[in-house]
């Protein structure tokens, strides 16, 4: 674990050199697609007050000089299957990206939505020393989070401290330099699979990069696609991929619980190639171009021509009704908004006083996903864009590219995590912790 710790910290080592140098590239692997966007920084913003605890947490101006997107190669369900092609999708998209930017970049950081995500609620308490809360105090009561048994095999991949009591006034997101004797903090620990983190730390290397850090998609979508309301109020963004639907549950501007399931747009696809014996490309058009959820009388007039290259006349000209792909489309559809529910549930995001779903991805493009998803999820849903940033394309503006957006402003804005603090040895113990529904529970 203490090695771990180690890596961490000297990912964000190389990131700080990557802000020294002026430039930095990060990357989004999709099951569907990988995006690449390079930012130069003009320094960081000393002068600009935090909102966040600690040392990363100042803000850094940017804007995008270089991006490009390329066809997902050797990733399925958000992991690498394939090293060389993954190796070969990275190498392309990179190449396009920094022959934009004529310039090129030595450092990435990557953001991923396999690794089987799961969340924990952490609570740790301690007596102030000399009564003023400082550095060492923080770190204290990050070391006193009891470390849950995640089992073998997975890592830690976002440990950030959600919220600070001081003598029992809750709420506090920066105690430092306040006046008090019992200090608690709420941290939200998200793990994954080590596997899945090594994997593209290695890829990363065969590209001739450095690895300066990684981020759950989920995350990064839910701070991009996320209005500063919602992400205080509280929301939840759904992210809707090619090989899985990510999902992340936002409250006092933090993420607190965050999970996945195996089930995407690449499903959806695979459903029409099956049902219609078309190849997955003819499948993958006729879903973006004709595709819906929501049928009306008209669609059962609205003939779609398939065609196909088989040599069968017959077979290649054949017509279906809109009505028909509709019925294809819908039950998995509707199988991915039920498993969310039941997860969210589980979360206790329907105790919560706001209740606020936001759809993005690429396949939340879907026509009729919005009222699809009033129907099985809840009533207040949006369909959500990524925010601008300086100079992005007008192409990145679309709801398939939340995560790759909100990586920039996470590359740029960070929100310290546990291992930006010294802490004590004691913290790398393996002790019992409190369920995260009971967590979300009593501290929300």
């Amino acid at each position: 674990m203490a090695d771990f710790y180690e890596l961490q910290r000297a990912m964000r080592a190389m990131r700080q050199a990557a802000l020294q140098r002026g430039a930095l590239a990060i990357l989004d692997l999709g099951s569907s697609k990988i995006g690449c966007l390079i930012l130069r920084f003009d320094g960081l913003d000393s002068g600009i007050a935090s909102d966040q605890v600690g040392s990363l947490a100042g803000q850094t101006s940017f804007q995008v000089v270089g991006s490009a997107i390329t066809r997902s190669r050797g990733v399925e369900f958000g992991e690498i299957s394939s090293m060389q092609e993954a190796e070969k999708a990275i190498r392309t998209v990179l190449q396009s990206a920094q022959k934009m930017a004529n310039l090129r970049v030595d450092h990435l950081i990557a953001c991923f939505s396999g690794g089987d995500p799961r969340s924990y609620g952490l609570n740790g308490n301690i007596t102030v020393e000399n009564q003023m809360v400082r550095d060492e105090d923080i770190a204290r009561v990050l070391s006193s989070c009891d470390l849950p048994d995640f089992g073998d095999g997975r890592e830690i991949l976002h440990a950030q401290p959600v919220n600070f009591a001081l003598d029992y006034r809750t709420g506090l997101v920066d105690p430092r330099g306040q006046i008090g004797n019992n200090l608690d903090v709420d941290l939200h620990m998200l793990t994954a699979r080590a596997k899945t983190v090594r994997d593209l730390a290695y890829c990363v290397k065969r590209c001739d990069l450095e690895l300066a850090g990684v981020a759950s998609a989920a995350y990064v979508s839910g701070r991009s696609a996320l209005v500063e309301d919602e992400q205080e109020l509280g929301a939840v963004c759904i992210d809707f991929g090619g090989g899985s639907t990510s999902y992340s549950i936002f409250l006092k501007k933090h993420m607190i619980f965050s999970g996945s399931i195996g089930l995407g747009g690449n499903h959806v696809t695979r459903d029409i190639s099956l049902g219609l014996q078309i190849p997955m490309a003819l499948a993958e058009k006729i879903k973006t171009m004709n595709g819906g959820l929501i049928a009306t009388g008209i669609d059962d007039r609205d003939l779609i021509e398939i065609g196909g290259e088989t040599g069968d006349w017959e077979h290649d000209r054949r017509k279906i009704t809109r009505s028909e792909l509709i019925g294809i489309i819908r039950p998995r559809m509707e199988e991915i908004l039920e498993e969310v529910r039941a997860q969210l549930e589980i979360a206790g995001f329907y105790e919560l006083k706001s209740q606020k779903f936001v759809l993005t991805g690429g396949s939340s493009q879907i026509p009729g996903l919005d009222t699809l998803a009033s129907r099985i999820l809840g009533q207040q849903v949006r369909l959500g864009r990524p925010l601008r940033v300086h100079r992005l394309p007008q192409a990145y503006s679309g709801s398939s590219c939340s995560a790759l957006v909100g990586l920039a402003l996470f590359a740029a804005h960070p929100q310290d995590e546990w291992w930006d603090f010294e802490l004590p040895s004691a913290s790398y113990s393996s002790k019992s912790v409190r369920k995260a529904v009971r967590w979300l529970r009593e501290n929300w």
